[in-house]
């Protein structure tokens, strides 16, 4: 697809899907039932030179400017969906909250039995998206990032090495796990690219080095 569209497409997309989530009309499935693959490194390295070096600028950055979770279906909002796509055996609750289940985090390799354990991830953090160009989004197109469950974008993940990483870039943080790290670059470009995100030189090299070895 080419990008010009896609760009066009999630504005789009992202302005219906707020005026149906604030409306109360989102009621069907949202997610797939696995974690969506990332493109190859090939096309990752293609998508990776394609996309614009800047500085980053965070200037007015808030939170609360990426409305999230959201109700995605029933009483399901983005975090209940993500927990029981990535979980194995999860039962929910009438609230759509996990009571049970196991969850695997590719980033450390460590297996939980309680959802509290677990965060979900913006694998591109909402400060560096707001860093790398959301800062000139409407809130619709902020939310759709937020709450994407078609990208490799959002993932359960150990609630402390989530924390660890924060709103660091992979120059500044990659996941324990060296083995998930071709698959965490490859999710990092393929979202930067489909959101029309810049990166920043420090950023560029690092993708551009684990990339190689993948």
């Amino acid at each position: 697809m080419p990008k010009l569209y896609a760009r066009r497409r999630f504005t789009v997309l992202a302005a219906l899907t707020g005026l149906i989530a604030s409306a109360g009309l989102f009621n069907g499935p949202a997610a797939s039932a696995a974690l969506p693959t990332p493109v190859s490194a090939a096309t990752a390295r293609g998508y990776l030179a394609s996309l614009k070096v800047a500085t980053e600028n965070r200037t007015g950055y808030n939170r609360s400017l990426f409305p999230h979770w959201i109700t995605q279906s029933g009483t399901c909002n983005t975090r209940e969906t993500v927990l029981k796509r990535d979980g194995t055996n999860v039962v929910t609750d009438a609230a759509c909250a996990s009571t049970s289940g196991s969850w695997y985090s590719p980033y450390d390799g460590a297996t939980w039995t309680a959802a509290s354990d677990v965060d979900i991830d913006h694998l591109v953090p909402l400060a560096e998206a707001w860093d790398s160009g959301a800062g000139a989004w409407t809130t619709a197109q902020r939310q759709a990032f937020a709450n994407d469950l078609t990208r490799p974008q959002l993932l359960a993940v150990t609630d402390n090495v989530n924390q660890s990483k924060g709103d660091k870039d992979p120059a500044e943080w990659m996941p324990p796990r060296a083995a998930y790290h071709c698959t965490y670059v490859r999710a990092w470009v393929q979202v930067k690219y489909y959101y029309d995100l810049s990166v920043d030189t420090a950023e560029k090299t690092a993708l551009t080095n684990q990339l190689a070895g993948c």
